[in-house]
């Protein structure tokens, strides 16, 4: 059984029966999530930038999991973080426990904590107990969305739409046409004043495809 829940900005956990992956882990600012509980098995990076490397190391050393990311990330947190990496690159299905995943590419810039270059940012999509879901990482709006929805058919959606860094409401909305996801989730917004987004109005465009937005409240998170 998959299950999904959003922790804040970009950050989720996915859990299938006693496994559970969690993405772009910056989860210090949600009191109610406690990751300590969590049966995380793996931890995956779109990129390296503060607000989705977030607390990767610190989970990562505690739970003696790996995280996997593009290589230049991972080496970066092999060498300088001192935890386990998978070091990846985009294109390929890569099987864990809890299912599979291939990183694509993403529209953004990435750093490491120390200013170098962190490799190319990615979109990731997970294939669990056959159910897709495309998490887009910090990304712009591009044509590659169309070819993801020929080559994978994401169920569901992951999109930022705080704009400024990433998509805006306008964006990613026809992100979410050009993916043909049934069900959209909104992230990245509203957590710094640069990133506010009108939700209402980003609900009624996708409306519009008779696709689900689902906004999913980060408070509830258990």
């Amino acid at each position: 059984m998959v299950d999904l829940k959003y922790i804040g900005h970009s950050a989720f956990i996915i859990k299938n029966n006693d496994k559970a992956v969690i993405i772009d882990p910056w989860v210090e600012k949600n009191e109610k999530f406690n990751w300590h509980d969590e049966p995380i098995t793996d931890i995956l990076l779109t990129h390296a930038h503060s607000d989705h490397l977030g607390n990767a190391i610190e989970i990562a050393k505690e739970k003696d999991i790996e995280i996997t990311a593009v290589a230049e990330t991972a080496a970066y947190l092999e060498k300088k973080g001192g935890v386990k990496a998978k070091s990846i690159n985009l294109g390929a299905w890569i099987n864990y426990s809890w299912g599979r995943a291939v990183f694509v590419p993403a529209y953004h810039s990435n750093s490491l904590p120390n200013g170098n270059y962190g490799g190319c940012a990615a979109s990731i999509i997970l294939d669990i107990d056959g159910v897709r879901i495309f998490h887009a990482g910090d990304t712009c709006l591009t044509g590659e969305m169309k070819t993801i929805k020929e080559l994978y058919a994401p169920q569901i959606a992951l999109l930022p739409i705080g704009g400024t860094y990433t998509m805006d409401v306008d964006h990613a909305a026809m992100a979410a046409k050009w993916l043909g996801a049934r069900t959209v989730i909104p992230m990245h917004y509203g957590t710094f004043p640069e990133i506010e987004a009108d939700l209402q109005r980003f609900a009624q465009l996708i409306a519009v495809g008779n696709t689900n937005c689902q906004i999913l409240d980060p408070n509830t998170v258990q």
